[in-house]
């Protein structure tokens, strides 16, 4: 059998990038990034969309050359993207089958090389030493068992005679997933792996990770998967020199360190603001010296008139200069939220839920007690009813059974899970259409003017679910829903929207999976719907 496979190099794997440059249609997508990967690495790389987190695993596998920079692989890599796509009628046994091939030769060599020996084949000795020591850098014997305990850990399919092509994306990307956990390789590059798994699977995966012998470079959006995992985090959002920041001793570490930068950033681009302006009346001062200084008093003769006015004209460019030499060598930061005052009475009732049913999707009756202040978090497993209650709650579903009042005064927003914001307004417009004027949309934070004066289809996913966000806030409401609030919103923006409903009068009930979120709203109340 062929005996040609890459074999891991342990101890002496690296993965090195330095000064990486990658653009796509002269749109710079990726600049002066340096990564080192070692065996004992746990990277997280972080971003939003559309920073080039996905391109830059591609330029660490090597099916991306980079415009500028190096790229040194020593050992065998394994990458999972966002999907695993299929060809063909390969079925999972052969997908599982062809992930540990290189294990499977590596044991039939040695099969091969062991009946010669014993038979007295000239030269078997030499060839069962080589065998040997093949098995044993594969850890060849363990595959099958890493493979099966991977698949379990995961929630895989566990009928191998699947076609892939009749899986979900998700069943796919966890059989793919398992082939590389119960693998050997020297190295992981994930893509969001986190999508497509349960609370057993996220648990397994976390572990695995953290144990493994080998390097990770995991791009994610979980906050809680990199809380968890990763000792060093590349950022690849915006900063004030333009260049990639790398925070060591994990999440905490990455959270101050980006704090302290942003207002670092800010406080710089305030200051250059008032220089421009400041240069800006310079020139204007000496723009209308020179004016007004080309007629000087009755008796000056041509001669002082020529050099007054030359002398004026330099100090004019001067000033041009040093004005477009500081035009925004700072770009401007990020926009942070600004949360609106939602103003409810303290300890005012404001809605009341009393063993509300739904047939067929909320089967177990539910009691609630809202009051201004209040913070109350819903869990439970997909289908237990999470979505549907909050649209009882919000007076846009009836129950079955039971009732809901809401105190005339209170004013109930939801903020649904998926939007459904029309593709052809323009996000301003649409805005002004659904709001009074006491709150503006750039008054928010949430998107920047050029923004606003898109077509809503034209909006990345995270710049709608910021529409729908500020939709949300400009309606003041004194009870506050929010399904599945972190979908497709930046780490920051996150964590800045969950101190602010941590801090509102408002009545807030949140339902999500997000485990960081959880974590952070650890101390509000719990309605488990599993339990209920």
């Amino acid at each position: 059998m062929p005996n040609n496979a890459a074999i891991p190099a342990r101890a002496g794997a690296q993965l090195l990038a330095s000064d990486i440059a990658v653009a796509f249609g002269g749109s710079p997508v990726l600049t002066g990034v340096d990564i080192t990967v070692t065996p004992t690495s746990r990277w997280a790389i972080v971003g939003e969309n559309g920073r080039g987190k996905s391109t830059l695993l591609h330029v660490l596998t090597g099916r991306l050359m980079p415009n500028t920079g190096t790229v040194s692989r020593v050992g065998t890599v394994g990458v999972a993207e966002q999907e695993m796509l299929t060809t063909g009628e390969r079925t999972v046994r052969e997908v599982l089958r062809e992930s540990i091939a290189d294990s499977v030769s590596a044991l039939a060599c040695l099969d091969s090389a062991s009946i010669e020996l014993t038979s007295g084949t000239a030269g078997a000795e030499q060839r069962y030493i080589a065998a040997l020591e093949r098995v044993e850098a594969l850890d060849a014997w363990d595959a099958e068992r890493r493979l099966d305990v991977a698949l379990d850990g995961l929630g895989a399919v566990t009928d191998r005679s699947r076609l892939l092509s009749k899986l979900s994306v998700g069943q796919r990307y966890r059989v793919r997933l398992a082939c590389l956990l119960g693998g050997d390789h020297d190295f992981l590059l994930l893509d969001e792996p986190t999508n497509h798994l349960d609370r057993a699977g996220l648990n397994y995966l976390t572990g695995r990770l953290r144990d493994r012998v080998g390097g990770v470079v995991v791009v994610s959006h979980d906050r809680a998967l990199i809380s968890d995992v990763a000792h060093q985090i590349l950022d690849l959002d915006p900063t004030a020199d333009r260049r990639p920041r790398v925070y060591g001793d994990g999440y905490g570490s990455y959270r101050a360190g980006r704090a302290a930068e942003r207002i670092k950033w800010e406080q710089e681009y305030e200051q250059q603001l008032a220089v421009t302006v400041k240069l800006r009346e310079d020139l204007s001062k000496a723009q209308n010296r020179l004016v007004s200084s080309w007629r000087p008093d009755k008796g000056t003769d041509k001669h002082q008139r020529a050099t007054r006015a030359g002398g004026l004209v330099r100090n004019v460019h001067r000033r041009q200069e040093e004005l477009e030499s500081q035009l925004l060598p700072v770009p401007e930061p990020p926009q942070r939220l600004r949360f609106p005052e939602l103003v409810a009475k303290s300890g005012a009732i404001l809605l009341v839920a009393d063993r509300v049913t739904v047939r067929g999707r909320l089967n177990r009756p539910v009691s609630l007690n809202l009051s201004a202040g209040m913070k109350q978090v819903i869990t439970g497993p997909n289908g237990s009813g999470k979505s549907t209650l909050l649209s009882v709650l919000a007076g846009r579903e009836t129950p079955t059974t039971g009732q809901v009042h809401t105190a005339h005064h209170a004013r109930v927003v939801l903020l649904q899970q998926e939007s459904t914001l029309p593709a052809d307004c323009r996000a301003g417009e649409y805005f002004r259409s659904k709001t009074d004027a006491t709150v503006s949309l750039s008054a928010l934070g949430l998107l920047r003017p050029r923004e606003t004066n898109k077509r809503i289809g034209d909006l990345s996913m995270g710049q709608q679910r910021r529409l729908d966000l500020a939709l949300a806030l400009a309606r003041r409401p004194s009870v506050l829903l929010l399904d599945e609030p972190t979908n497709h919103l930046s780490i920051a923006l996150v964590d800045e929207l969950t101190q602010a409903l941590d801090s509102t009068d408002a009545a807030v009930v949140v339902s999500t999976h997000d485990r960081q979120m959880l974590r952070d709203t650890s101390s509000w109340n719990v309605l488990d719907l599993e339990r209920t």
